[in-house]
């Protein structure tokens, strides 16, 4: 798909295995024996963080030895804590082939190897038997899928029965343009923001019983503060979200944050179960 090949690109490095390498030996890190911890500022490419991946974690019900998927897992900073944490096995899927290298070698390097795994897929077409995962995760992804239902149809399909499904998305929550870039798209030709009333009926019509839901818009905020802070005091950290973002992380941070503070656009976290 041209959208998908779009993607690739926007998200593609070239060299951030040695990137992240080097920023780690930068920071005194030994890269043989990596603590997870050692990665938290570039390792969770959504607003928030790793506090945000923690407070869906904690809607989600995990316990030891569940099968967990996460979709769009990026370079695997939320599939190494949530089977770091909760004692999972973790299969992460994502479009990205430099993503999906790096989030092995790294959790390899951490000593996760044998709790998660990661391979080439899309979301719409997931590589998976019907009803292998107890639980999914969906973290900052939605809005580079243009086909949503689509994509709540594989996840359901996926799912054991009773299986929770946690989305955390920027979504469109105001009328109103916004600029480009953004984290997630270059132009607006590759950004897919829907609506959580969009989101509530797709995910219905696949099959899901929706629960909760949380705007995380002020913990978004308070993330770029932070991070603009950071920089503002002594520029750059040898290991950031900067690293894959690109030259152009501070056009994206400033549009986002400009979005954020509109009301324009939010993170909102979702929590639905397959019914049984």
């Amino acid at each position: 798909m041209a959208v998908e090949t779009d993607i690739v690109r926007h998200y593609t490095h070239g060299s951030l295995d040695q990137a992240i390498l080097a920023g780690l030996r930068a920071t005194g890190r030994d890269v043989d024996r990596i603590d997870p911890a050692d990665l938290a500022a570039i390792d969770e490419f959504h607003m928030g963080g790793g506090e945000a991946t923690a407070a869906v974690a904690g809607e989600l019900d995990l316990k030891p030895g569940m099968a967990m998927l996460d979709i769009g897992s990026g370079i695997g900073g939320p599939a190494r804590y949530f089977a770091r944490t909760f004692g999972v096995m973790v299969h992460g899927v994502d479009l990205t082939p430099e993503y999906v290298r790096v989030a092995a070698a790294l959790s390899e390097r951490a000593g996760l190897a044998d709790r998660v795994k990661f391979q080439v897929g899309s979301g719409v077409d997931l590589p998976f038997e019907a009803g292998t995962f107890d639980a999914a995760t969906l973290l900052h992804v939605g809005m580079n899928i243009p086909d949503k239902r689509r994509l709540f149809r594989e996840v359901h399909r996926v799912l054991k029965p009773g299986g929770v499904l946690a989305v955390y998305d920027p979504m469109r929550t105001n009328e109103g343009a916004f600029d480009f870039p953004v984290p997630w798209a270059s132009e607006p030709g590759f950004s897919f923001l829907e609506t959580p009333d969009f989101y509530r009926e797709a995910l219905t019509e696949a099959g899901f019983v929706v629960g909760a839901e949380v705007s995380r818009r002020e913990m978004g905020l308070e993330f770029f503060r932070r991070i603009r802070a950071r920089i503002a005091e002594s520029g750059p950290p040898p290991l950031g979200l900067h690293i894959l973002m690109g030259p152009e992380t501070p056009a994206k941070i400033a549009n986002l944050v400009a979005a954020l503070e509109k009301g324009i656009v939010a993170p909102v976290e979702m929590i639905s179960r397959r019914a049984a």
